[in-house]
């Protein structure tokens, strides 16, 4: 006689199970060596040369492009590949200079396993150029780093130095017969992000792809940090129906388990990065990116307390990464801070004001 699992009894068993499918950074597996591409926070160098007129005025989201990859692995070591890639997103293909890019990795040998076993993987670019551009892009990436400190559960992220190199050519008016390169080198920040099979290897789980799925199927303890999370760092641009902003996996294990995990990405337009484009849509009633809207369903007060009480002990921590990041500026990184206490100054006294707007505006599924 089958008998079903209770939901929290299921819960305990999935964060078992995750776990034990962690492998020290150290281990080498038979097939060779492993880079550590998500396990270290020290930037990599690389260089991409391709035709850049081409992704700059078609951003082909279809067809690839043929590139040159220059993965410098160390200081005097790097490791050169014919790659693909294309251009891939929605709002940031269609309004940024750079738009981002998916690496297409099949059949190339870096002589390390887990980089070998890589067929494709986001790389997100800064969307212009100027200083203010590389600034969101690094705040961006610390979002990630933040909600890769709440949980295990989550993409991780590698930061890039990142440099573009012409091979497109044109005509040298000034010299009969001869090309001149399109433009010179450019040097950006950028990172890359988890594929979904590695984190779904990581997770012991399968991604779905269906858009079917409602936030009364994920784990609840999984979405309420999810939507508080997105909360507190000034994230309303995500949604389960339709896997907008959040990928879906289901752990393998336990398999008469009803509920599935949802992942958070993407999180240029949020408070904590507020670019210029991050223009809030009319029907939320926002006047900035800077306001919150909690979207998260609805809880008994007590289970909002509990996620209130988990990001309240996680503030230091979360201070620290911000604080401890090298790559940004004092002033931005001053900025991030003070919005995130905002926040936790809502949780000040007995918490009645924070509440009010949670159960105010969560969704009654």
């Amino acid at each position: 006689m089958n008998r079903k699992l209770p939901p929290l009894t299921c819960f305990f068993i999935l964060c078992t199970c995750i776990l034990s499918s962690q492998q020290p950074d150290s281990l080498s597996g038979p097939e060779g060596k492993i880079f550590g591409l998500f396990t270290n926070d020290e930037p990599i160098e690389i260089t991409l040369k391709f035709d850049m007129a081409t992704y700059f005025r078609k951003k082909p989201k279809e067809d690839y492009l043929k590139a040159g990859m220059i993965f410098h692995t160390g200081k005097n070591d790097s490791i050169s590949h014919e790659i693909k890639l294309r251009t891939r997103g929605e709002f940031r293909n269609r309004e940024c200079t750079f738009a981002p890019i998916e690496l297409n990795l099949k059949k190339v040998d870096f002589g390390y396993s887990d980089l070998d076993s890589i067929g494709k993987i986001k790389l997100v670019t800064q969307c212009n150029y100027g200083s203010d551009n590389s600034d969101n892009l690094l705040e961006e990436y610390l979002v990630y780093k933040l909600f890769n400190a709440l949980t295990d559960t989550s993409f991780r992220v590698r930061l890039i130095r990142l440099t573009f190199v012409d091979t497109g050519k044109e005509p040298d008016e000034r010299n009969e017969g001869k090309e001149k390169r399109v433009r010179k080198p450019i040097t950006q920040w950028a990172f890359l992000i988890e594929p979904n099979e590695i984190l779904a290897k990581r997770l012991n789980a399968v991604q779905l792809k269906t858009n079917s799925v409602t936030q009364k199927n994920i784990y609840p303890v999984v979405m309420d940090r999810l939507a508080m999370f997105n909360y507190m760092v000034g994230n309303y641009d995500w949604s389960i129906p339709g896997q907008h902003n959040v990928k879906i996996f289901k752990p393998l294990a336990p398999a008469m388990s009803p509920y599935v995990v949802a992942i958070p990405y993407d999180f240029d337009w949020t408070g904590v990065v507020n670019p210029p484009y991050a223009l809030p849509a009319e029907e939320t009633g926002l006047n900035s990116v800077r306001e919150r809207l909690f979207t998260g369903i609805c809880r008994p007060v007590p289970v909002f307390m509990k996620q209130l009480d988990l990001l309240a002990s996680k503030k230091d921590e979360f201070f620290e990464i911000i604080n401890n990041f090298e790559y940004l500026k004092k002033k931005q990184k001053s900025e991030i801070t003070t919005y995130l206490d905002t926040f936790y100054a809502e949780m000040s006294g007995n918490r009645s004001r924070i509440i009010s707007i949670l159960t105010n505006s969560c969704k009654k599924l």
